[in-house]
Formats: structure tokens, sequence, C-alpha cells
């Protein structure tokens, strides 16, 4: 079989489990059996895939065919243009998660100082990595309740070199936080359970409920993040939290309870929808 073979073949019937991204994946994954790039692939389609490539190709493919998610298989995904290691300890790093970033990023900026940064729930350590790597005078603290999400973070924190740059502490929200910080930066759990329970397989079976689920309406651990945030958070200092754009209302009451007299605001991401909700002290 031919590249050009296989690749149609596999995304033909990746198609088939409803992925919109069928030939994209498809490409992932022979990138991945093959130690091709794209330019790669594309510049052999007419070659012959060597028996041992395509029999790994095949297997990551019958992966895929069973709901498996694409990172989880390669262990890897781009996040803020680093490579992270991922698997399913923690959540799949998402771009929406990018806009996160780039505010606290602005924020750090317009303070024009070192930081102290807390990322409450730090999964594979996407948010505290990135902006380790990109604030290299900052201090990060990430947390995180699940002891195997704290060791994949401190995989990646080692891989791009900012280890030395963050504090790892497990325990439950901001409960392992000791101190006042600048910034508290968050992907907390904001999905409903109802639909957490109507998610796709490859959301639902694969990737860590408890990264997901966030209560009856969603807000359950940001409501606990708000509520003992004023107490950890420095004066004119900000908070950074991923919701869900139908949240935005209502996360926003909850600031005025916990922070009467700050600023908020529910910002945009790339697809113009409420994503972060920034309060600042």
């Amino acid at each position: 079989m031919t590249i050009h073979e296989a690749l149609r073949h596999a995304a033909a019937r990746i198609c088939e489990t409803g992925s919109d991204e069928a030939t994209l994946e498809a490409e992932i994954l022979l990138m991945h059996a093959t130690g091709l790039d794209r330019a790669g692939i594309y510049g052999r389609l007419a070659d012959d895939l060597p028996p041992e490539q395509s029999a790994a190709f095949q297997s990551y493919v019958e992966r895929r065919l069973l709901h498996e998610p694409v990172p989880y298989i390669t262990g890897h995904r781009e996040f803020f243009g680093l490579d992270f290691e991922v698997t399913p300890a923690a959540l799949i790093p998402r771009p929406e998660t990018e806009t996160l970033v780039e505010l606290v990023l602005l924020f750090a900026q317009e303070r024009g100082e070192a930081l102290t940064i807390a990322d409450i729930g730090t999964g594979s350590g996407a948010i505290a990595v990135s902006l380790a790597h990109t604030l290299p005078g900052s201090r990060v603290i990430a947390t995180d309740i699940s002891p195997e999400a704290l060791n994949l973070a401190r995989c990646n924190a080692e891989r791009h070199a900012v280890a030395n740059q963050i504090d790892f502490r497990q325990g439950d929200v901001l409960t392992p936080l000791d101190c006042e910080v600048d910034v508290i930066a968050t992907n907390l759990p904001y999905v409903r359970t109802d639909e957490w329970r109507a998610l796709p397989p490859e959301l639902a079976e694969h990737e860590p409920r408890v990264a997901f689920d966030g209560g009856p309406d969603g807000l359950d651990l940001i409501r606990r993040l708000l509520r003992d945030a004023p107490s950890r958070l420095r004066r004119g200092g900000a908070l950074f939290a991923e919701i869900s754009y139908e949240q935005a209302e209502a996360a926003l009451s909850l600031v005025e309870q916990a922070f009467p007299g700050a600023s908020s605001a529910a910002r945009k991401d790339l697809a113009n929808l409420d994503r972060v909700l920034c309060v600042y002290t």
C-alpha cells in the first residue's frame, strides 16, 4: 500500500466516527508512525509504506476508531507554540485556553514587574509552563488535586526548562495556596453534569471526568474559587478563569458577591464567545 492509499483509507475510516477533521487526524497519525513531517508525507505519496510503519499506523487508526483522542495516541499536543506531553491523567490542552494565557501576559506587561502567579488545577501544566516560559522572571505555583496530573505537569516543565520557576503542590482548588499571589489563573471544570453525560465519547470516555464536570450548573469549583480568592490575591492583583460562554452572567454575579467594588468582565475568545472571567482588584 502506498502512503497515499494508506492516508486516504485511514481518513475514510476515521470520518465514519463522526470526525470533521478526519484527513488532518489521519495525517497526524501517519506522521507519528513514520517520523515524517507533513511535507515529507506529501512528497512521498507514491512510495510504499514500509511494513513496520504500516502496522504502527494501522494500530493508531484502530485506536482512533474506538474514539480515543489523537493527542492521547501520539502523546503530544501543541499549546501556545510549545509541544506538551499529554496523557489521560489530564485534560488535553485546547486553543481557547490560549486566550486566558494572553490575558495574563497582558496584565503582566501592564504591571511591568515580576509576578507570582498561581495556576489552579494545572492538569498537563499548559498554562503554568506557557506563562513561566514567556515570563522568565515570574514565579508560578501550580496546583492540582491529582498526583498523576502533577507528575505530567512536572515533566512538561522540565521539557521546556522552566521547572525551577514552578512550585508544584497537590490539593483541592486554593487549599495548597498558603500565600498571597499577584495572579490567579485557572481552567477549572465548568461543564454542567448533564452536559458532561451528553459529551462525545472522545471526551466522556477518555478524558478525565474530574477535569470536565463542574456540577449541576457547571460553577461548583469556580464558586469555591471565588469565595476563597480574596484572601489569596494581593491588592492590585487579578484573577482569570476560563468559563463557558453561557456562564458569563452568572459568573459575574458571583464576582460581585466575592469581590465587591472590583472591576470585572468576561473576555471573548477567537470564536467571539465569552471565555475568560477577569477580575481586577
